[in-house]
């Protein structure tokens, strides 16, 4: 009975978050001082034949593999000034998810599935085990999803702002509140959303820096820019909301939900939860659902930031990783 309630209350501070977020990003950049952040990709990109497909990835560092997992629309960038905080005695990969960052873009319709099949397919081809999974966004159901199938793979797993219960599966568009909610429904239309998204690829000129708390700068700009320029590369931007299990809708991906909660209540490893304030899909008055229902987790506060909490406060969400691995 404490779980469902805490799951119905976190769910709403979470829809109350979304619709609030641009408005305390606002507030934000005028009351604490804006964070200096950089936007320097120092690391080598690298890459590797997947599924018969080529998947890039940054990688520095060497020892247990932590494999770093982005969302939508980001990429492997995401992670660059997170990476080096445990690099020093781990080996430490970023993955740009199909279709995204410097990955291919094959003719598939990147499904959650298509992503899991592929992520799965990475992790064989770099022979990866005894992994510590960092997800953010859907890479925190990817990362989730994998450790669920893969137990004997995943020795930890950490995640921030993630699409993950109790926040979904989502009840309705009304329950995200009226103007995420109305947000979300544009999206998920076949025309109104091909015309937001494809055409006028709003969740990265738009929705990506509304997200953020401090300005982004022409370097960041630019990167995350970079893999969706034709309008054709802008796909999976759109299928990733429209994968959000929202009013029952995909069943797929409301069982995958109810599927990792089960499994959160089951696992022993060590988790992290980072999060921020006001956060967007995870925020602080979500925490106690997390600390009732995983025996062996963590939090960590890193301070002020939106859903790309990676753009704000890399410093603290890496030191936050490299103590919980230290320690575990």
């Amino acid at each position: 009975m404490l779980k469902k309630l805490a799951a119905t209350s976190a769910l709403s501070l979470a829809a109350l978050a979304l619709a609030a977020a641009p408005t305390l990003a606002e507030q934000g950049a005028h009351s604490l001082p804006r964070p200096v952040v950089s936007e320097e990709l120092t690391l080598t990109i690298k890459s590797v034949e997947v599924l018969g497909d080529r998947m890039s990835y940054l990688e520095e560092g060497s020892g247990e593999t932590v494999l770093f997992i982005h969302g939508n629309p980001t990429s492997s960038y995401l992670w660059r000034n997170i990476i080096p905080y445990v690099a020093d005695d781990h080996r430490a990969i970023a993955v740009d998810l199909i279709g995204m960052g410097n990955s291919a873009k094959p003719d598939i319709a990147y499904t959650f599935a298509d992503h899991a099949r592929y992520l799965e397919a990475f992790v064989e081809a770099l022979e990866l085990t005894n992994i510590t999974l960092v997800g953010h966004d859907w890479g925190a159901a990817l990362a989730w999803d994998y450790a669920r199938r893969h137990p004997d793979r995943v020795a930890r797993l950490a995640f921030m702002e993630g699409v993950a219960p109790p926040t979904f599966p989502m009840a309705s568009y009304e329950a995200m509140g009226e103007e995420f909610g109305g947000m979300f429904r544009t999206i998920r239309d076949p025309e109104l959303g091909h015309q937001m998204i494809m055409v006028e690829n709003q969740f990265v000129t738009g929705i990506l820096p509304q997200l953020i708390s401090r300005p982004l700068g022409e370097a960041a700009t630019a990167t995350y820019g970079a893999p969706y320029v034709a309008q054709e590369a802008r796909l999976p931007t759109w299928v990733w909301p429209r994968e959000l299990p929202i009013g029952g809708e995909p069943a797929a991906n409301v069982t995958l939900m109810e599927d990792i909660q089960a499994y959160m209540g089951e696992t022993e490893m060590p988790v992290l939860l980072a999060y921020a304030d006001p956060g967007a899909i995870i925020p602080p008055a979500a925490a106690p659902f997390y600390t009732g229902l995983i025996s062996n987790v963590e939090t960590a506060f890193v301070g002020q930031g939106l859903h790309f909490i990676q753009e704000d406060q890399p410093d603290a969400i890496g030191r936050a990783l490299d103590d919980w691995l230290r320690r575990n």
